[in-house]
């Protein structure tokens, strides 16, 4: 793990407000703690000398995702939610599970719409608006762009 890296998940605590971040990664195990005067630093990092573990993953606050408004083919308002960061779009809690939405549902505002993995944090993305869920731009497991369109919804 390089310093950038270390910067970004520093970055990801400040912006998500997270106090302790633990990571293992690539033979490498880092801790990263902000203390009382907010302050981050690193409490622990060393080489891994077992095998090959899974990596550890810490949970962040839900977001909301960005929304933008555009009027469809039929005139009727719809609203685009946009991802609020970069990573990998998940439309399910696991790959058994059923997805979170789909096309024709209705949604509420702080429903869970998708996760978004962004360095080994799950990231759930929650709709702003009631509406119904008109489409659904992205693959599971695809990666995606800061302000990319996930879905797009049509208020009620």
């Amino acid at each position: 793990m390089n310093l950038k890296e270390i910067k970004e998940i520093i970055n990801l605590m400040n912006e998500n407000e997270l106090a302790e971040v633990e990571l293992e990664t690539e033979g490498t195990k880092i801790k990263l703690k902000k203390t009382s005067s907010g302050v981050t630093q690193v409490v622990h990092a060393a080489p891994v000398v077992h095998g090959a573990s899974a990596p550890i993953v810490s949970s962040v606050p839900s977001q909301s995702a960005p929304v933008e408004t555009t009027s469809g083919n039929n005139g009727k308002k719809r609203e685009e939610i946009k991802s609020p960061m970069v990573g990998t779009f998940y439309r399910a809690p696991s790959p058994e599970a059923a997805p979170f939405v789909a096309v024709g549902q209705v949604v509420e505002p702080g429903q869970v719409l998708c996760i978004i993995e962004a360095m080994k944090l799950m990231n759930e993305i929650k709709s702003e608006i009631k509406g119904k869920i008109v489409d659904i731009k992205v693959e599971n497991a695809q990666p995606v762009e800061f302000g990319q369109t996930l879905f797009v919804v049509e208020p009620v």
